[in-house]
């Protein structure tokens, strides 16, 4: 799909963000040209790297020896190799249709992001929503850094990468209310409960719901909103900027709309990124002897990520605390999903954080490249 949903910012509408106009595309604001401090300083991944460590060595030393596996990861040890070479391959699998996604929403607004800067931007990103505890922030600040510094106007990075985490998340959303409901109603096999199968269900319909709604909101909403606060002084200056967030965030989502509604293959990649983890999450499982129905594993697994809003970096120890439970509440034994779920997050975790750290480096050294290209030759 090459088309621009209507009113989406186009790459050469370098007014304002508030505004309007035509002029050519100018460059990032000198305050893009270094990445957020907030993001990436040593005293963050020293305490980032020092609390993951803690933690990890408590679920893989301490958390086997409490459900009664004696001494630490020899239980680990045991799973069949086979099932857990699958479990890595799934894995790459998922971060593949990460990239995928990624591209399908970004490449057709600039000629740098290729496949190579899709990879770098996506794993470095990755890394640092696993290692600073901001509930993914981390991540997004980094991906729109580098969007940024690849010479897109500041407004279409936002609506961009609004559309990019709609199309992301609607399918972890769907997924709540489809699997939440058919386990209530038993139309597929699995336990019922009340609290882990409709009420999950429910706050997924009430999220889309709300993002539906803002897609509702009139394109003009801004200016709409702007030209009622148009008075001086730091309160009208504060409702024309807070104007401008939902009128963002519509775009955003009217555009992941209107990019479903081309049918773009590259979509898929949101539905790979999930089910290739889920199938990831399967695999451990399978490798250790157990087989838990599909419904339940894809109901623990939603609900368990939820841990991931936690203020923890990477959500380490908070969605594995929350699969374990969901898992036990639903019916699996709690040997099973200690064992299956601490593998998984071997490949969840730790998998991507090296190559995502050696991304990092490379999307700086790619960054650097871009400072002594024309702006404008970025566009496609």
């Amino acid at each position: 799909m090459s088309e621009r949903p209507p009113n989406e910012p186009s790459p050469s509408a370098a007014g304002p963000l508030t505004g309007s106009g035509s002029a050519a595309p100018r460059g990032p604001a000198p305050g893009d040209e270094a990445l957020p401090q907030a993001v990436v300083t040593r005293g963050r991944i020293v305490a980032s790297v020092v609390f993951v460590i803690a933690i990890a060595a408590f679920l893989y030393l301490g958390l086997p020896k409490l459900v009664g596996y004696g001494s630490s990861l020899r239980r680990l040890d045991q799973g069949n190799g086979w099932w857990l070479g699958g479990a890595a391959l799934l894995e790459l699998l998922s971060f593949c249709g990460y990239v995928v996604l990624f591209r399908t929403v970004f490449v057709h607004r600039s000629r740098r992001i290729g496949w190579g800067v899709s990879y770098e931007i996506t794993m470095a990103g990755l890394a640092a929503t696993r290692l600073f505890a901001a509930a993914g922030a981390g991540g997004i600040a980094l991906t729109a850094w580098a969007l940024r510094r690849s010479g897109m106007e500041r407004r279409l990075v936002a609506s961009r990468m609004v559309a990019f985490l709609s199309l992301l998340y609607c399918v972890y959303m769907g997924a709540l209310v489809i699997d939440g409901v058919g386990l209530y109603l038993h139309a597929w096999p699995g336990a019922s409960p009340f609290g882990l199968t409709l009420v999950p269900a429910i706050f997924g319909a009430v999220v889309i719901a709300a993002f539906l709604g803002i897609a509702a909101l009139p394109r003009d909403f801004d200016r709409l909103v702007s030209a009622r606060a148009a008075r001086p002084g730091p309160i009208g200056m504060l409702s024309r900027r807070l104007a401008s967030v939902p009128s963002a965030m519509a775009t955003g989502v009217r555009t992941a709309l209107a990019l479903i509604r081309g049918a773009n293959p590259g979509l898929l990649g949101a539905l790979a990124w999930w089910g290739f983890d889920i199938a990831t999450l399967w695999a451990c499982f399978e490798a250790f002897g157990y087989r838990p129905h599909t419904a339940v594993i894809v109901m623990a697994y939603f609900v368990g990520w939820l841990g991931n809003v936690l203020p923890l970096p990477g959500g380490v120890g908070g969605v594995e605390g929350g699969m374990i439970g969901a898992f036990t509440l639903l019916g699996v034994d709690l040997q099973a999903a200690v064992v299956a779920v601490l593998a998984y997050r071997a490949f969840s975790f730790w998998l991507p954080t090296l190559p995502g750290g050696v991304a990092y480096f490379q999307l700086r050294r790619t960054v650097r490249g871009w400072a002594g290209e024309p702006t404008s030759a970025s566009y496609t």
